[in-house]
């Protein structure tokens, strides 16, 4: 086995600002492997665990390229969040950001595994070019911008399920998270970021569900997009 590196962020959801003195218990097996507590910048220290060797993630046919790590987080005015399934790759740091919620009780987050390990539809064909209406306005916006935030639906465009709204950013490096792997070199996760942002942008720019009615700017779905 490799080593492969965690380190949890806390935020509170209300004001903006990292939670201090939050603590943070890792486990894995019912095993806790490290009970610590958030510094005033609301982060733990980085943990190291083990990972698969860095080749798994590097070629096909590989075992799994990553361990899994369940988290349980508390903190005086919160509610406990327990995270289960936290992805851990050989020689990176794993930053977990969790934005904690006033209150009592429980919130459990369930991580996926990523596309690549995962059993996910495949994307639905669709045309590499696509037409777009001379006139603009609601239906295509006159310029390309970069948003501030994205309209994620969690699921299928006509099914059920919760619309988040997301910071462009931090929709980018979740997808990423999900479809590619850290230990990839530089230039690859770079290329895959460009080509991410490509395809989100052109359905920013072209406004391609709101179009079709829905109050969304993407989804969730593999069949449609990238996995969030």
């Amino acid at each position: 086995m490799a080593t492969g590196y965690l380190q949890v962020e806390l935020y509170d959801q209300s004001q903006a600002a990292p939670v201090v003195g939050g603590r943070v218990v890792v486990s894995a097996n019912e095993e806790v492997l490290y009970d610590v507590y958030t510094n005033n910048s609301g982060q733990t220290i980085q943990m190291a665990l083990e990972a698969p060797p860095v080749e798994y993630s590097l070629e096909e046919n590989e075992p799994q390229p990553y361990s899994s790590y369940n988290i349980k987080i508390t903190a005086d005015g919160y509610k406990d969040i327990i995270i289960n399934g936290a992805q851990v790759f050989a020689d990176s740091v794993a930053l977990q950001k969790v934005i904690m919620t006033p209150g009592s009780g429980q919130e459990v987050i369930n991580v996926p595994p990523p596309v690549l390990w995962g059993d996910y539809p495949a994307k639905e064909p669709e045309d590499e070019v696509k037409p777009v209406p001379e006139e603009t306005g609601f239906v295509v916006l006159d310029r390309v911008v970069i948003p501030e935030y994205i309209v994620v639906k969690d699921g299928v465009p006509s099914g059920g399920g919760q619309v988040y709204y997301v910071p462009y950013k931090d929709y980018i490096k979740n997808v990423a998270s999900s479809e590619i792997y850290s230990t990839w070199s530089d230039a690859a996760i770079r290329a895959n970021i460009l080509a991410i942002q490509s395809f989100v942008l052109n359905r920013v720019f072209t406004e391609w569900y709101r179009n079709k009615g829905y109050n969304f700017t993407i989804t969730n779905s593999t069949d449609y997009v990238y996995k969030w």
